[in-house]
């Protein structure tokens, strides 16, 4: 199975992404807090060093951030660097 990605690890995400990893799901996560992703780590999955690391692993990936200038600025929206990081990716924003 193929790595699935999240960004966002707070009061909604990081139980969310516990589900998937704990239900078997290969994830890879990122925070901007490294500490939060901790416990992602505990339970097996891998944490990236950036967004960008988590898009090169993963075509699926959870985007649970707070708001749309957290995922303006996680994910680049309105440059090019956008468009290259999300190329042939499904994203699941929530």
């Amino acid at each position: 199975m193929e790595d699935v990605g999240f960004l966002g690890l707070g009061v909604m995400g990081r139980p969310m992404a516990l589900n998937l990893v704990r239900g078997g799901t290969p994830l890879i996560v990122w925070n901007r807090s490294p500490a939060a992703a901790e416990a992602l780590r505990e339970a097996g999955a891998g944490v990236a060093a950036s967004p960008a690391a988590v898009f090169a692993r993963a075509r699926t990936v959870f985007v649970m951030l707070a708001d749309e200038k957290a995922v303006d600025t996680v994910l680049g929206r309105g440059t090019p660097e956008f468009a290259r990081l999300v190329a042939d990716r499904t994203l699941v924003h929530m």
